[in-house]
């Protein structure tokens, strides 16, 4: 009877271990499997047509994203421990130097003491380095620019006799600096936290371009512009390294689709000049951007009519109507062509952009002008490329080629033309707040420096930086006698940099040299041979 008590007892635990154990399974089969569609996790079914091996393919991807990301965050931890203990030595040793003097012990407390302290110094690097508002500055000089870039070349402003307008980053600490700062917004991007699974990663191929400037006292502050999900919507990240670990400040989601630009031309005469600039209006503007209005402000009626004529033949041609002409009586006076065409804008708050007849641009800029600028906050100052002359170039007029192969940023074709303030980017209540141009000032060049001074010495951020699609055409310049002493020797120091390069303009200085030295080549080679 013993025995078989024993055995049914002992029959029924196997039988309730056995039943535990399927419930186990059932449990784990349950909490391994793939969530559904609505959590959008995308991973395929096992009996689906991949079946287990795509499955644990699926699996294994999305475990190496997070391995990626938990590993950049791990370095990123490193980095920042490093320099925070770094930091918190140096702190700790002018402590004990000030205790020492003052004949004090150590205070307690200190390492969090010196912990908080490098954060708050960290965080005060920031806001000093323009990221979240402008900082009043003195003079035009003052102002530190940006350099600007994309995945294969930079675009610099300090060139010196050797460096070149447009270039690769040749040394190695400029080239990681620059991949260092894309990879880390890419891995801010692609992280779990940001996106689903499903979205398409981000990769190099999606950024765009990107501005820096590094300030001696403070560290060097990125923006990166990355594609959007969709049509006209960019991803901008801005980047901080205060001489330390790059930290993440900014993340915004751009969408320019509805952001109209009001191109503002003040002109006088230039029949020519304006039939070509209105060439490239109608193939960028009209017929790539499509998010453009054409103001121009014309002074006196001395070939107003053909003037009239290129627009409305544009406008028939192209079904554009998005253009207002403005006559005025009177001297020709930028300032006052741009402030007038500026404040009979009746609409909306719109961005301006202020041009010249003379100057050459792509749909790129025009992005690039919406993005860097912001009503009450941000005014674009682009630096842009100024052609030199092609006669001198090209070394004869019938050699100059097709003016779309004229456009390129090398060293002898043109250079920065960093003098230059009066291309720009600005909401017109920005303008308007302001207090516009000085009208006071007549004639060719000082009232684009007076209104970049303004914004200077306002709260608002300049942004400051070369750009490799806006073109300054060379064209013959003329400095009358009737221009004020300042404003004459400003165009004629205009002249001489708009002409050549500095070799170019050497060779013409000892052409004679040079061609009394080809002529006894010349002669010893004809002596030789007889």
């Amino acid at each position: 009877m013993v025995r078989r008590g024993l055995l049914a007892w002992i029959s029924r635990v196997v039988v309730l271990l056995v039943l535990l154990c399927c419930a186990v399974s059932v449990l784990y089969m349950l909490a391994c499997t793939p969530k559904g569609d609505e959590e959008q996790l995308g991973l395929p079914r096992a009996n689906g047509p991949t079946g287990k091996e795509g499955f644990q393919a699926a699996l294994q991807e999305w475990e190496e994203q997070h391995r990626n990301y938990i590993s950049s965050l791990k370095r990123q931890i490193a980095q920042l421990k490093e320099e925070l203990q770094e930091r918190s030595e140096q702190l700790r040793n002018a402590q004990y130097q000030a205790s020492d003097v003052a004949g004090l012990g150590p205070e307690p407390g200190a390492p969090e003491k010196t912990q908080a302290d490098l954060l708050a110094f960290l965080h005060s690097q920031v806001d000093k380095a323009e990221v979240h508002a402008g900082v009043k500055l003195a003079t035009e000089y003052a102002a530190v620019p940006f350099d600007s870039f994309t995945l294969q070349k930079v675009y610099q402003l300090e060139m010196g006799l050797t460096r070149h307008p447009e270039e690769k980053p040749v040394r190695k600490d400029k080239r990681d600096e620059l991949v260092e700062a894309i990879e880390s917004a890419l891995e801010t991007l692609n992280s779990p936290a940001e996106n689903s699974p499903n979205q398409h990663p981000y990769t190099a191929s999606d950024f765009i371009e990107g501005i820096y400037r590094t300030e001696k006292d403070k560290g060097t502050l990125y923006e990166l512009t990355f594609k959007g999900d969709h049509k006209h919507e960019f991803r901008r990240l801005v980047l901080f390294r205060p001489f330390g670990p790059i930290m993440k400040v900014k993340k915004e989601k751009l969408n320019m689709a509805n952001t109209l630009i009001n191109i503002i031309v003040p002109l006088a005469k230039r029949v020519d000049k304006f039939r070509q600039f209105m060439q490239n209006f109608r193939e960028t503007c009209i017929q790539q951007d499509g998010r453009i209005h054409l103001t121009v402000v014309y002074f006196g009626k001395e070939e107003m009519n053909e003037v009239k004529e290129i627009l409305e033949n544009t406008s028939r041609a192209a079904n554009f109507r998005n253009f207002t002409f403005i006559q005025l009586n009177g001297e020709f006076s930028r300032g006052k062509g741009l402030d007038v065409g500026a404040r009979f804008w009746k609409g909306s708050n719109v961005l301006l952009f202020f041009c010249d007849v003379d100057i050459h641009f792509t749909s790129e800029f025009l992005n690039t002008c919406r993005l860097n600028t912001q009503p009450g906050k941000k005014v674009f100052y682009p630096v842009l490329f100024s052609q030199y002359n092609p006669a001198i170039i090209y070394g004869h007029h019938d050699a100059v080629p097709p003016l779309e192969q004229q456009l390129v940023i090398k060293k002898e074709t043109g250079f920065w033309r960093d003098f230059g303030f009066g291309m720009t980017c600005q909401y017109r209540s920005d303008f308007i707040n302001i207090g516009g141009f000085d009208l006071d000032i007549k004639g060719w060049g000082g009232e684009d420096v007076h209104l970049y001074r303004k914004y200077l010495h306002s709260n608002l951020i300049v942004v400051r930086t070369p750009v490799r699609g806006l073109f300054h055409l060379w064209h013959e310049k003329r400095c009358v006698d009737e221009l004020t002493p300042e404003q004459y020797k400003m165009c004629m120091q205009s002249k001489a940099m708009n002409e050549a390069s500095h070799g170019q303009l050497g060779m013409l200085v000892f052409r004679h040299e040079i061609e009394a030295h080809l002529r006894k080549q010349k002669q010893k080679s004809s002596s030789k041979k007889t």
